[in-house]
């Protein structure tokens, strides 16, 4: 006897008509016509039921604060960074649970499960770092909560930053962060990176750092970051995010660092909503895109997952808490739109990013957890090209998050009196048939 059993659902690697028994909490069965004794069954009609989403990049202490104390005129990096600092001084713990709390609710509703989030502490305070580690235990039974000590002002560059992340991960946060394109001088940025890798291998911790987040293509931070890597034994364990300097740098140097990143073991944490929105301002035309090279770093055997960064924050204005969109917009700005190509895309915002978060049990496999969604679309590619509603989320093997299907009703002479568009017009209709893994 299953607790759930989810008929008829389509697999992000291909397989279609799969079923998924459930129970205690794991999934105990997966293959095609299941005993259908279970407690509870959803069919799925051939919609694609995906793991999680997983944002391995992104800023709650900040989430939801958009037009406090002001909102960001120039919508340039700097701009949003001194925004923060203006607001810093007027949080409070109560309101940043509050709204990271609020955060949480709309990740769940969009079957994002696991997150990855990065805490300033620049503040002697250590009162978002407090807040936050509060909100990761609250949200605990429903989403995975890692956060990153950030040195937003700089490693060196901030007074008190130093001692202030030593004891921000004292009090248990769970990454190494930093930002050393933002130290006062390329040679302190790199000496940050050095410091910040030795502090996590003594400690057995992971490192996620900003790095060379800016068009300037002397912001080399990333090299030092993979020798440093291999030089502490922590391959596989580090995080360059956004590495948008790279997509300004000549091809020569990039034939030379991309093996680099390779032999690292390093995650490549691009952030397309916002490296497409802050980077290039300073240019008039032609104007750069300002990602990371995504397509070269898969080539290269890079790792690559993508982040949200930002949600109605000083950085950004947009957002849904919906990790689709930040691959809508990989696709078109890394120019991915071949199949196999889209088909990465999602694998950025599912697998791949959880790779980088470094997620144990992650995905549907039996044995695993029965942590899964049901999207209102057939495939990976049809679910980027309409981030259509989660029709259902489940947790542990229990339903947490329902919507209904996206359907619009026509009064049109001769025409069907309704659409829905997930398989009205789908890439799964002219693809050919993809082998079973």
């Amino acid at each position: 006897m299953f607790d759930l059993l989810i008929r008829n659902a389509n697999l992000p690697d291909g397989r279609a008509g799969i079923d998924l028994g459930i129970a205690d909490g794991r999934f105990a069965a997966i293959g095609t016509s299941l005993p259908a004794e279970a407690r509870e069954i959803i069919d799925a009609t051939g919609r694609l039921v995906s793991p999680p989403f997983v944002d391995p990049h992104f800023h709650m202490d900040a989430t939801l604060s958009l037009g406090l104390p002001r909102l960001n005129r120039s919508g340039t990096l700097l701009e949003g960074i001194a925004l923060w600092g203006e607001l810093k001084p007027l949080l409070t713990q109560e309101a940043v649970i509050e709204r990271a709390l609020r955060y949480c609710d709309l990740a769940v509703a969009q079957g994002l499960l696991h997150i990855r989030s990065h805490v300033d502490v620049c503040d002697n305070r250590l009162l978002a770092v407090e807040a936050l580690l509060e909100v990761k235990r609250r949200v605990a039974p429903y989403i995975t909560l890692q956060l990153v000590a950030f040195p937003q002002d700089g490693y060196f560059r901030s007074p008190g930053a130093i001692d202030n992340l030593a004891r921000a991960l004292d009090f248990g946060v769970d990454v190494v962060g930093g930002i050393p394109h933002f130290e006062a001088t390329m040679a302190e940025g790199a000496e940050s990176v050095s410091a910040l890798c030795r502090i996590a291998a003594e400690r057995g911790l992971r490192v996620d750092l900003h790095c060379d987040e800016t068009d300037d293509p002397l912001s080399r931070h990333v090299e030092t970051l993979a020798r440093e890597a291999v030089r502490h034994g922590l391959q596989g364990r580090v995080a360059g995010s956004h590495l948008t300097s790279m997509h300004s740098m000549d091809n020569y140097y990039v034939s030379k660092l991309l093996p680099l990143l390779a032999k690292a073991g390093l995650h490549a944490i691009a952030n397309p909503l916002i490296n497409i929105c802050i980077q290039g301002r300073h240019d008039t035309y032609p104007k750069r895109r300002g990602m990371t090279r995504v397509p070269e770093l898969l080539a290269a055997g890079v790792n690559i997952a993508f982040g949200q960064d930002c949600v109605m924050d000083p950085w950004y204005s947009l957002g849904a808490a919906d990790p689709l969109d930040a691959a809508h917009m990989a696709v078109h700005v890394a120019q991915m739109t071949g199949i196999d190509a889209m088909r990465e895309c999602f694998a950025a915002v599912t697998t791949r990013a959880a790779a980088a978060m470094g997620l144990d049990d992650y995905g549907i496999e039996t044995g695993h957890p029965a942590d899964c969604v049901l999207l209102d679309a057939r495939d990976p590619i049809e679910a980027i090209r309409l981030r259509p509603p989660r029709l259902a989320v489940v947790k542990g093997g229990r339903v947490i998050a329902r919507s209904q299907p996206r359907r619009s009703e026509l009064s049109l002479p001769g025409r069907p009196g309704g659409i829905a568009p997930a398989g009205y017009a789908s890439v799964i209709d002219h693809e050919e048939p993809r082998p079973r893994r």
